[in-house]
């Protein structure tokens, strides 16, 4: 019976070593298989690492966009006087005089003045504010050949007060500068 089971034992030994043979294929097949998920895996967290990258490198650029606003003290009525310092245009002479009244208010990113002179004559201009320096183009009818450029730049900001100059620019290449003081208006709107 022993030599039974030795020559049995001996008869499946060859049988026992393909069943090996199968499983390291096996094995070895479903390790290539992790390895290339892995692979696959790893190529897809570079990707999401890149993605994150490219979020936050447009969420930062959005945030430093700045936004000009105007000081709040600003928008309202304002008695204002102009005083010509220098011009080459014929209708402003250096040392006269103009009281106008001014309203401000913003727009979103816009700015309006509301220009009444002496006369009750409106003109609006618009623009925007940055950097203390406020910059208005006329708002003048589609009919009007003259088109004026203004520009204001505050030196000095104050509460119920602004000083600055205001600089008039015509179509016609003629430039007027004016000292400009704006005092806020006790009235209510």
């Amino acid at each position: 019976m022993r030599i039974l089971s030795i020559i049995c034992f001996i008869l499946l030994l060859p049988f026992t070593s393909c069943t090996d043979t199968e499983k390291e294929k096996k094995l070895e097949e479903r390790e290539n298989s992790l390895i290339q998920k892995e692979k696959e895996f790893a190529a897809k967290e570079d990707e999401y690492r890149n993605l994150l990258a490219m979020r936050d490198s447009i969420i930062t650029q959005a945030d430093s966009v700045v936004v000009n606003t105007l000081p709040a003290n600003i928008p309202g009525k304002w008695n204002g006087k102009m005083v010509c310092t220098e011009s080459n245009c014929p209708e402003h002479a250096i040392g006269d005089q103009r009281t106008d009244i001014w309203e401000f208010s913003e727009n979103g990113k816009t700015v309006l003045a509301k220009v009444t002179d002496r006369s009750g004559n409106l003109k609006v201009y618009s623009g925007n504010y940055s950097n203390s320096e406020l910059n208005l183009q006329s708002k003048e009818d589609s009919t009007s050949t003259r088109k004026t450029e203004i520009n204001l730049i505050w030196n000095n900001l104050q509460a119920n007060s602004l000083k600055g100059i205001r600089k008039v620019s015509a179509n016609n290449n003629c430039v007027a500068k004016f000292t400009l003081e704006l005092e806020k208006s006790k009235t209510k709107l």
